[in-house]
């Protein structure tokens, strides 16, 4: 078995969840999702599990922080720089919310951090690895 991430949101809309992560790109795995979670597949190795508020709290009892926090900044590679852009705008018209920090573009890589509905901070970045400043 290839190894995977399984990353683990509290959302409060379970369904506007799915609809904003579809829209971004991920894909419904059916097999992992039923009424209080869903499993939202970017890749092979990375998954996206959307918990209900009632789903989250049988796994910890620590405290849901605000969406007004950032317990995290999950950074998710794209393929060019417009497909960031397109990431970015998707957020922005599927309930989320676009540029929550400044953009950033260093020549070799482009960023562009967006929030989902539960205010769950994402980073849309594409880098050429080949043009990576070296320090010679």
């Amino acid at each position: 078995m290839p190894r995977m991430i399984f990353v683990n949101l509290p959302v409060t809309d379970l369904a506007a969840s799915m609809k904003f992560y579809e829209a971004l790109g991920f894909r419904n795995n059916p097999q992992f999702t039923d009424a209080t979670a869903a499993c939202m597949v970017w890749s092979e190795a990375i998954n996206v599990m959307l918990l209900t508020y009632d789903k989250w709290r049988t796994f910890t009892s620590r405290p849901i922080p605000p969406n007004t926090s950032s317990e995290v900044l999950l950074a998710i590679s794209l393929d060019d720089r417009d497909a960031v852009d397109a990431m970015n705008a998707a957020a922005a018209a599927n309930g989320g919310s676009a540029d929550i920090n400044p953009k950033q573009d260093l020549g070799f890589m482009y960023n562009r951090n967006l929030a989902d509905p539960d205010g769950h901070v994402w980073e849309a970045m594409w880098m050429d690895m080949a043009a990576f400043p070296t320090g010679e």
